[in-house]
């Protein structure tokens, strides 16, 4: 992941429909200033594992783990163009395969985010328990879910 990839990425954060199926977002994430000053910081912290999904020489998403209370956790975002073609599930098994080795590893997602859980489930996260956490993007508590690879 370079800095040139920070403005594609802000910009499919935009979609409304990507929003609120991600859920956990920023307070604003139409800020793009507070969005590429958050990401340039983030790109140089070395804890932080995170990759450019590049399909045909375009940029498509990302993928990402970082540690958050203690645990490794995986998070990916592609543009709404690329959902539903299989690229969230192999760049998920690519990455867990072969980039993040440790485990136990941890997926989260909105309990209504159907796609996201099976992506994860079909890369071998098994479910591991439900919270509720507030939702930046809709503005109110909902329920997660969340998954672990060991």
């Amino acid at each position: 992941m370079v800095e040139e990839d920070l403005p594609i990425f802000f910009e499919q954060q935009l979609d409304p429909t990507a929003i609120y199926m991600a859920a956990f977002t920023t307070k604003d994430p139409t800020d793009r200033e507070a969005y590429m000053t958050r990401w340039t910081k983030l790109l140089g912290n070395n804890t932080i594992i995170k990759k450019t999904v590049i399909f045909q020489g375009i940029v498509i998403g990302q993928i990402a783990s970082f540690e958050r209370s203690g645990q490794r956790e995986v998070t990916y975002w592609f543009g709404k163009e690329y959902w539903g073609r299989g690229f969230a599930t192999k760049t998920l098994r690519k990455f867990i395969g072969s980039v993040e080795l440790r485990r136990p590893l941890y997926g989260r997602a909105a309990k209504d985010n159907i796609a996201s859980i099976r992506v994860l489930e079909k890369c071998g996260f098994i479910f591991l328990d439900e919270e509720k956490g507030f939702a930046n993007a809709r503005g109110e508590e909902i329920e997660e879910v969340c998954f672990e690879l060991k």
